[in-house]
């Protein structure tokens, strides 16, 4: 049996979710006349967001039905494991997979990649990427997703000769400057001494020594289940493990009287996950002043001076002619772009940037790190940016790497010049 296979580059312009349902309901033909009338099977972190959301919304349990653990408890690799098993089940006739190896470290993508390679030996795939890194090494048919548009090429060597055209960065203008906040003024912004966590006698992390002051610039990396999350959550407030140990938040020990908010007001946070939050008919403008009253939507009328402040913003990320339009007729990017300015409006002493890059095209990224690499040479805030991924252009100074050993991870320490 001849497998015809597809590669297929998506990018911030391609309507992805209209493509997929096209392609799932038959009606992308003459393109994909080798699936005609056959059944596909969808592999994709929206999937997993949809499993998550049933699990946690209604209680069911379905792709982890036959084990003890739930969704929610499971790192990105093993959630993307127990996905594809779950999806197999169905024995489909063609296998979509969009961007399969974002949110996994090296082990994860490794496993995924031969795990994928072997079905490809009897079972069509079309590999949906933004990454020219996460191409699949099949033999295929290869296209490009501009818009609504299916363009063909030749090869893929062709195609991803199209992929990365360097955007404009933020060099020319300067990071606007603040209004008058009360925010913490101090050098020490978090201390960790020999923290070690662990849950259901389960040790996730073992005697984690690390500090952050102001200036500073992070990456924070780690294997899949090595206990990012969990670290990110104890400089949030949002964990109780803080509680009892050497854990000093912004100048206070956790657990000395401080409310979450005491410790919140001092960090800015993006992750992509909070797009989902910006729902309603925000504006550009609006969403921005926002951030300076910590509250999703704007409902008290806006000062001139958070007017010009917005609009400064605005014109450092080139949205400008967009002010008055709303937020969810941008781009991906240009919403990451947003959100992230929102977290700076304020300069918050700390902003933390989880997986900030994660599902966009190679140019996309290149243009957010611009904005990253900005925000940490012409502010204070100190910035932790969390990624598998080693993204071309970033700058961090420092790294701190969690590394599994048997009694939770530890911590190692890398400083570049």
């Amino acid at each position: 049996m001849n497998i015809v296979h597809y590669t297929i580059l998506i990018d911030s312009t391609s309507q992805t979710d209209t493509f997929l349902n096209l392609l799932l309901n038959d009606k992308l033909l003459p393109d994909f006349s080798e699936l005609a009338g056959k059944t596909g099977a969808l592999f994709s972190s929206s999937q997993i967001a949809h499993y998550l959301d049933k699990e946690e919304k209604h209680g069911i349990k379905l792709i982890t039905k036959n084990t003890s653990q739930s969704l929610i408890t499971m790192s990105s690799g093993e959630r993307k494991k127990a996905l594809l098993n779950y999806t197999l089940e169905s024995s489909p006739d063609y296998l979509i997979v969009v961007n399969p190896f974002d949110n996994l470290d090296y082990h994860y993508q490794k496993e995924l990649k031969g795990k994928l390679l072997t079905l490809a030996a009897d079972l069509p795939i079309i590999q949906i990427i933004n990454r020219v890194e996460d191409f699949l090494p099949l033999a295929a048919n290869y296209a490009k997703l501009e818009g609504d548009k299916l363009i063909h090429f030749d090869s893929k060597t062709h195609l991803f000769s199209e992929t990365i055209k360097t955007k404009s960065t933020f060099s020319k203008l300067n990071i606007p400057r603040p209004l008058n906040a009360k925010l913490f003024t101090g050098n020490n912004l978090v201390r960790l001494r020999s923290v070690s966590v662990s849950f259901n006698d389960k040790p996730v992390l073992s005697n984690i020594s690390w500090q952050i002051h102001s200036g500073d610039f992070w990456q924070l990396k780690g294997p899949n289940g090595s206990g990012k999350s969990t670290l990110l959550a104890m400089i949030t407030g949002d964990s109780q493990k803080g509680y009892g140990q050497e854990l000093y938040l912004f100048g206070t020990k956790k657990g000395s009287g401080e409310s979450v908010w005491d410790i919140k007001k001092n960090i800015g946070y993006f992750t992509p996950a909070m797009t989902d939050k910006f729902r309603g008919y925000h504006t550009l403008e609006n969403m921005l002043i926002s951030g300076l009253h910590d509250s999703i939507g704007l409902y008290v009328k806006p000062t001139e001076i958070e007017k010009r402040l917005a609009s400064d913003w605005l014109e450092l990320l080139q949205l400008s002619a967009k002010k008055t339009q709303y937020f969810h007729q941008l781009s991906t990017t240009e919403k990451r772009m947003l959100l992230t300015a929102r977290a700076m409006i304020k300069h918050p002493p700390l902003l933390l940037l989880d997986e900030p890059t994660s599902g966009l095209d190679d140019s996309s990224a290149l243009l957010f790190v611009s904005l990253v690499n900005k925000i940490a040479n012409d502010s204070t805030t100190a910035i932790v940016y969390v990624s598998h991924r080693e993204e071309k252009g970033l700058d961090p100074k420092k790294v701190f790497e969690l590394i599994p050993i048997k009694n939770g991870s530890t911590g190692k320490i890398k400083s570049f010049k």
